[in-house]
């Protein structure tokens, strides 16, 4: 049986490359983000214009139009989730799928909005990416086209980092450097290996 750990943190925590590390250590990743990706260059395309006529540009859904028409609307985000949540989560099964074909017992899922979307009941244990606010905002406003009210309006979408600790069947401290994130992950697959 394939055990599916969760992996998850707030905007600016080092998640990509906590993820990168668990690749390196032969872990299969499905990254929910790279996915959202691929089908706004495909699959997606004739489902999100039909609903936000005018976000496709050269064949693909441009993310910053699209973005314009979304950003601080409740609603107009529900209705794109709505139609492309459903896209990850196949793609999503298919991954776990095929990593369970080629006999993978740890497979982890890379998903930004894991506790908000629920992804968690699909999981079963949870990593959380963490880091002092401060330096979570200092990663976050380094960013280019990244402003105060961007800033914040992505933070209120969020569950604040307490929580997701709360709930966390582990942690990783990325503020520390990478060595010492890359032996949390170690720890982490080591203790999931001895339950496999």
């Amino acid at each position: 049986m394939t055990f599916i750990l969760g992996l998850t943190g707030s905007i600016g925590m080092g998640k990509s490359a906590t993820a990168a590390m668990f690749r390196a250590r032969g872990v299969a990743v499905h990254d929910a983000d790279a996915t959202v990706h691929r089908l706004y260059a495909g699959p997606a395309v004739a489902t999100v214009e039909a609903a936000f006529p005018g976000v496709v540009v050269d064949g693909a859904i441009d993310r910053l139009r699209l973005g314009q028409r979304v950003f601080g609307s409740g609603e107009a985000m529900k209705r794109l989730e709505d139609l492309v949540h459903p896209l990850v989560q196949r793609a999503e099964r298919d991954f776990i799928e095929a990593a369970r074909q080629k006999g993978a017992r740890l497979v982890v899922l890379d998903i930004p909005l894991l506790f908000e979307t629920g992804a968690d009941r699909r999981c079963r244990a949870v990593a959380v990416v963490t880091a002092p606010a401060w330096i979570q905002r200092e990663r976050v406003m380094a960013r280019p086209g990244m402003d105060e009210r961007r800033y914040a309006a992505i933070l209120g979408r969020q569950i604040p980092d307490v929580e997701k600790r709360r709930r966390a069947h582990f942690l990783i401290d990325s503020s520390r450097g990478l060595v010492f994130a890359e032996a949390q992950v170690a720890a982490i697959i080591a203790a999931l290996s001895s339950t496999l």
